[in-house]
């Protein structure tokens, strides 16, 4: 069952032809990516499909509903059964979250208290953001008020969802998980059309693509990534090859990181838990600290040797020496008296004088000296 039926129809902004002769049909189920520059014509179709632009020329069918007869009182049940998602979120900042989402089922008709809570916590479930029903819009970060926006765009269970670059605003990593979970709502049985300028999401989470450029509206046949890189204009090549330069750069960052602590970390437990270890990968280290010891004690027992310091032991050897030569003395005068006597007979009288004055001049030479 087709859901929109577009054919010839061209769409103005402002009076300004920007889309010509566009044909485009949306089945039930499908996912719908639609690429292009700013300002070619994106967020226009988007408009014409929940009526904020007006069809005056071609045959334009949206969920039944005539848009070139499209009158502005049957306008609210044609949104209904619509689920819109803006880039900037839109979200009442004067209220919770669950009040944002409260506002939407009343204003649709929701009436039975019970029914609109239990239908809040569902779609807040849905999304991953059960506890955050509480906080106001300036309290979530870029990605969980995506997400509470995808909520209000599926309270009213809609047969069609779009999606004006939802993933806009986002980190890389947030658009996966945004694009991921409008996918998720696309097998569910709901249609996505979702603009984007991220090709690298079209490879991730395949769908049909449409590109508009030049005032058409073409579908590429084979969206393949290689595919988009070559037909997409030199912007969004930049822009495709810019994001994949980034993934590459943080990879080889994180495995830089993960590279280098390990040689640092063995260097050190190494050095720390076992010192021989350490020594044998340094040679140098046992030549500067180990011998340096015993080096320099040898060095300095030889310079106790030279006259430098010779004091004590020069004292202590002339003192061995005079007391020796005391005892030699001793020695020689115990001796001397021990002469054998003299025989007299053989003397003249005068020399017998002679030798007694010899004698005794001797005995008294030796009493000076005593």
């Amino acid at each position: 069952m087709s859901l929109i039926n577009y054919k010839n129809v061209n769409i103005y902004q402002d009076a300004q032809l920007v889309l010509k002769n566009v044909d485009f049909t949306v089945n039930e189920g499908e996912f719908i990516y639609i690429t292009g520059k700013v300002g070619s014509g994106k967020s226009s179709l988007l408009k014409t499909i929940y009526a904020e632009i007006p069809v005056n020329e071609g045959d334009a069918e949206v969920l039944g509903f005539n848009m070139l007869k499209m009158k502005q009182k049957n306008v609210p049940d044609l949104r209904r059964k619509l689920g819109i998602i803006f880039q900037d979120f839109q979200l009442l900042t004067d209220r919770t979250v669950e009040a944002n989402l409260r506002f939407v089922l009343k204003a649709t008709g929701w009436k039975d208290k019970r029914e609109i809570d239990q239908r809040i916590k569902d779609v807040l479930e849905l999304v991953g953001m059960t506890t955050k029903g509480y906080k106001m819009p300036n309290e979530l970060s870029g990605g969980e008020q995506q997400r509470i926006s995808i909520a209000r765009a599926i309270l009213n269970r809609p047969q069609l969802i779009l999606a004006d670059e939802p993933t806009g605003n986002l980190d890389v990593e947030t658009s996966k998980r945004i694009t991921e979970l409008l996918q998720s709502i696309s097998k569910a049985g709901s249609t996505v059309i979702m603009i984007t300028h991220n090709m690298n999401l079209l490879s991730q989470f395949p769908g049909r693509v449409f590109r508009c450029e030049n005032q058409e509206m073409k579908e590429l046949k084979i969206p393949t990534i290689f595919d988009l890189a070559d037909v997409t204009d030199s912007f969004h090549q930049q822009e495709f090859f810019e994001t994949q330069a980034e993934e590459d750069k943080a990879k080889e960052a994180t495995a830089e990181e993960q590279k280098q602590p390990m040689p640092v970390f063995d260097t050190a437990d190494m050095a720390e838990v076992s010192a021989p270890t350490a020594t044998e990968a340094t040679p140098a280290t046992p030549t500067v600290e180990s011998p340096a010891v015993p080096k320099i004690e040898e060095a300095e027992t030889p310079v106790s040797e030279t006259p430098v310091e010779p004091v004590k032991p020069e004292v202590t050897v002339t003192e061995t020496t005079v007391q020796n030569t005391a005892e030699e003395s001793a020695k020689q005068e115990t001796v001397a008296p021990t002469l054998k006597p003299i025989d007299l007979s053989e003397f003249e009288p005068s020399d017998i004088t002679a030798i007694n004055e010899i004698i005794e001049a001797h005995n008294k030479k030796n009493e000076v000296i005593d």
